[in-house]
């Protein structure tokens, strides 16, 4: 059944408009008395049938609503360094599939990628673009934040202040993420830093362990790319916590 971002909902309909109502009419071509399914991003997903479509919206009854287990029981930020190409967006669209709780564009000293201004702003645009693409896509029912592009010294007032902060680092030789997971607290938020694509200086790892109580871990004896780092740290700790496999 096709899913629909919904822009408002009442007891006993709610309304589509925007891109999803072109996407509804002009590339679905549905009409009145189908049903569809319609979430807001609340955790709450509805089943319903369209009533009526005018060219501002569509109006559906609510046949009934529901909260699906689509949602990952533990919290989980990625923060990642900026890079150049499609890295940012396949990390995006991969962790939303996974089950990210939202992400954090962080200027680094090694980002080869430069964003300021109204091209950060346009660039974010399309990074939660493509968060909400991968939503409907994966069947969630809550689109992850992706935040402004922020600089280190942003970081420890955008997260709770009882977020667990990870990050890994090819100098870390002792301790792995599973070892270092076994003593966090699950019902706590948790945030992995992500290194852009020539990693970060030892400097900005001191930071965060200084500044943000950051661990420092290993994802492996191997050298990751960017995005296999993000995308493999975020599947650790899902699997570890009983969310995947």
């Amino acid at each position: 059944m096709h899913r629909f971002r919904i822009s408002s909902i009442d007891q006993d309909y709610f309304l589509i408009d925007g891109e999803e109502l072109h996407h509804l009419t002009r590339v679905l071509r549905l009409g009145p008395g189908e049903e569809i399914l319609g979430f807001d991003h609340s955790g709450r997903l509805w089943r319903g049938a369209i009533r009526e479509i005018n060219k501002e919206q569509a109006v559906c009854s609510v046949i009934r609503a529901e909260i699906p287990e689509t949602e990952a029981k533990v919290k989980v930020y990625l923060i990642v360094g900026l890079s150049k190409g499609e890295k940012m967006e396949l990390v995006i669209q991969k962790g939303t599939e996974l089950g990210m709780t939202g992400l954090i564009p962080l200027r680094t000293r090694r980002s080869v990628m430069k964003l300021e201004g109204t091209k950060a702003e346009e660039r974010v645009d399309r990074w939660r673009k493509i968060a909400g693409e991968a939503v409907k896509q994966c069947g969630r029912v809550i689109q992850p934040a992706v935040a402004p592009v922020l600089d280190w010294q942003d970081l420890p007032a955008y997260l709770p202040a009882d977020t667990q902060w990870l990050i890994p680092f090819e100098g870390e030789k002792t301790v792995s993420l599973k070892a270092c997971l076994k003593s966090f607290d699950p019902s706590l938020p948790m945030a992995l830093i992500i290194g852009p694509e020539g990693g970060f200086e030892p400097q900005e790892v001191l930071w965060a362990k200084e500044k943000l109580g950051a661990k420092s871990i290993s994802l492996g004896s191997r050298i990751l790319r960017a995005e296999t780092a993000a995308i493999a740290a975020l599947t650790i700790v899902l699997a570890f916590y009983g969310d995947l496999g």
